[in-house]
């Protein structure tokens, strides 16, 4: 496949003008869209995408939508995002994607930051969450929702209008002014701001990244070769639209690669819709696998003697064949039989239950992972994949080839972009696909860029294959009072490979030991504890049990085996609360604000650090209706030696 000609054809185009080309060439041959609803896969083909896309954009021309303005978006993964989005590019507007949990101050102060003057939303809970700031939004002419459940009683609020009533008033304002929308879409240039995405705001207030038309459509043609994607090769949108990932995907490689974009009909039937569709790839948060493959471990443990043990003997089987794989190391005759016969007897039913039994590829990105997550999923077959990028560089732009992966680097660089280590051991990339800057920030724009080269923040360094591997944000790299530097992420991850841990916060920064705080995994902790008749009520309750600080304690020790001796931890606590994002503890990508957390609980860290066996706390808790609670609790510091 040849980079050179992807590129030519889509570098000086905009994202509505592929779509008119892909309509144009596909017509209503090729599917560009399915949807699945009450059980049913419904489907879109490239003339239907582009036609609802038209209505769409003739129903925001009618509520006098202008060039250079914004819409916001706080939907689901639907095909009215994609309607929605593209409609906004058809008319020069920029498009700024939220995210749907967030609460109605977090998405007023965006909806203030750029010049948004329509919003639209997926359902009723969105409408309210925006009704209570209306007062606050005076630039904001209209907000369409899009699921109409609930919205009986809303009818006669002129600020708010449907989705189907947008597509109604559309007909008459294209029949009206022909040729407008086309003379719109022909004005759109390849560098003109299409997106715009907020960062992860892991140490203050997000920075919003501004994606043109190109950033996305060379990155795009970068996938496209790596990976050979074809029409009509599937993809599962499951990632939040708010997210980079499926923003690359949906308004890039989807279009310039004539991909199908699936849409799963609620998050519960991912696994089911998973078996239907059978992806070619998918690419989510390291969350996500960290999560599955505790859940496998936790129900494989569960299992009958005999099922156990052929799970344990394949595992070992997979680990094998992974490990000398990796090394280039010739697999046996004998290690080749037993491994086709784990995957006749364990892999390929276990992959099948899990709805990934077509995966051409699985990536994990958006944050580090443990090796050990990859080397399961990989010794079980699934081609699983870690992979490495960023918002500014327009989204993810270096991935493990296959027959090349090493479970502890993220790979080498797509096509046509350039991966450099500094002199400080911070990551630069060059591409095409680089973001041109912040939006109203001036600043931070020339901050981020060195020369040309785009200044990730992470720090790392190629190995003599050319491998990338990533050591952590430069910014979190901590040093202990002896001196000694190490990443937190390092031991993070390699805690939370356990089924039972959740999460996990590190410290050590000028101190003599690290310590750690911890959030168990309810589910699985859960079961665990009843499977004991260990009786509890609340997640504060099953942390403090005696009993689970013991399995912790012992998940902590197997992680301690694996560390050097200056990453070892000596003690933590089991947190009487889960980290949230509703808190600004999280981020609403899951990524832990580290500097927010430490202050908030020091109290705790300092009892770490000192010869206390407990610590008395009085924590607040923020409900969903915007009360702040407290709890009164003790907490136990567990020491691992």
């Amino acid at each position: 496949m040849d980079i050179n000609n992807i590129i030519s054809e889509s570098y000086n185009l905009t994202i509505p003008q592929i779509l008119a080309k892909n309509a144009e060439k596909y017509g209503k041959e090729k599917a560009a869209i399915r949807e699945k609803a009450y059980g049913i896969w419904q489907r879109y083909s490239w003339a239907d995408y582009y036609r609802y896309v038209q209505k769409t954009a003739g129903g925001f021309s009618s509520l006098n939508l202008q060039r250079g303005q914004s819409v916001c978006l706080i939907v689901e993964n639907h095909a009215e995002w994609l309607f929605c989005e593209i409609a906004a590019h058809c008319l020069g507007a920029t498009t700024l994607n939220l995210f749907t949990s967030s609460v109605a101050e977090e998405l007023c102060v965006s909806i203030q930051r750029v010049n948004c003057a329509v919003v639209v939303v997926q359902d009723q809970e969105q409408v309210d969450k925006l009704l209570e700031v209306k007062d606050k939004l005076p630039q904001v002419l209209k907000v369409v929702y899009i699921d109409p459940t609930g919205m009986t009683s809303y009818e006669n609020d002129d600020w708010l209008t449907s989705y189907a009533g947008l597509l109604e008033i559309s007909e008459d304002f294209l029949k009206n002014n022909p040729g407008y929308l086309e003379a719109q879409i022909a004005k759109g240039r390849a560098d003109d701001i299409a997106v715009m995405i907020q960062t992860s705001g892991t140490t203050g207030i997000p920075k919003l990244a501004m994606l043109s038309h190109r950033n996305f459509t060379q990155m795009a043609a970068q996938w496209i070769v790596s990976e050979n994607i074809k029409p009509e090769e599937n993809w599962l949108s499951m990632s939040p639209p708010a997210w980079i990932v499926d923003q690359m995907w949906a308004m890039g490689v989807a279009l310039v690669g004539a991909m199908t974009m699936n849409f799963p009909e609620t998050p519960e039937t991912i696994k089911e819709d998973f078996r239907d569709i059978g992806p070619a790839m998918l690419i989510t948060a390291s969350r996500f696998w960290e999560d599955l493959a505790s859940s496998i471990r936790v129900k494989i443990s569960d299992s009958g003697w005999l099922k156990k043990r052929l799970f344990i003997l394949g595992d070992i089987v997979g680990k094998k064949v992974v490990n000398r794989e990796t090394k280039k190391i010739k697999i046996s005759l004998l290690l080749n039989i037993l491994h086709k016969i784990s995957n006749i007897l364990v892999y390929r039913p276990l992959l099948d239950r899990i709805g990934c039994s077509r995966f051409k590829s699985a990536f994990t990105g958006g944050h580090p992972i443990s090796p050990d997550v990859i080397l399961f999923f990989r010794a079980i077959g699934l081609n699983l994949k870690q992979c490495y990028g960023l918002t500014e560089a327009g989204g993810i732009f270096q991935v493990q080839p296959d027959k090349e992966v090493k479970l502890e680097t993220v790979g080498t660089p797509l096509p046509l972009t350039e991966v450099k280590i500094a002199e400080d051991q911070e990551v630069l990339v060059k591409s095409e696909a680089n973001f041109p800057g912040y939006h109203n920030d001036y600043q931070a724009t020339q901050n981020a860029f060195d020369d040309g080269w785009l200044k990730t923040g992470d720090a790392g360094y190629i190995d003599n294959d050319g491998h990338l591997l990533i050591i952590g944000r430069k910014e979190d790299i901590i040093r202990n009072k002896s001196g000694d530097a190490f990443s937190p992420d390092f031991i993070e991850t390699r805690l939370k490979f356990s089924p039972y841990i959740k999460e996990a916060v590190i410290f050590g920064e000028g101190r003599p030991f690290i310590t750690a705080m911890i959030n168990i995994d309810m589910g699985n902790v859960g079961n665990w504890a009843e499977e004991r008749m260990i009786p509890y009520t609340t997640y504060m309750d099953l942390s403090q049990q005696k009993s689970v600080e013991e399995l912790i304690l012992k998940e902590v020790r197997k992680v301690n085996e694996q560390l050097p001796d200056v990453m070892k931890l000596k003690k933590f606590v089991l947190l009487y609360k889960l980290l949230d994002a509703d808190e600004e503890e999280l981020t609403r990508t899951g990524k832990v604000r580290r500097r927010f957390v430490y202050g908030l609980y020091i109290k705790i860290i300092e009892a770490m650090y000192g010869s206390e066996n407990s610590v008395s706390v009085i924590g607040k808790v923020k409900y969903r209706d915007g009360r702040i609670g407290e709890i009164e609790t003790t907490v136990n510091v567990i020491n691992v030696d």
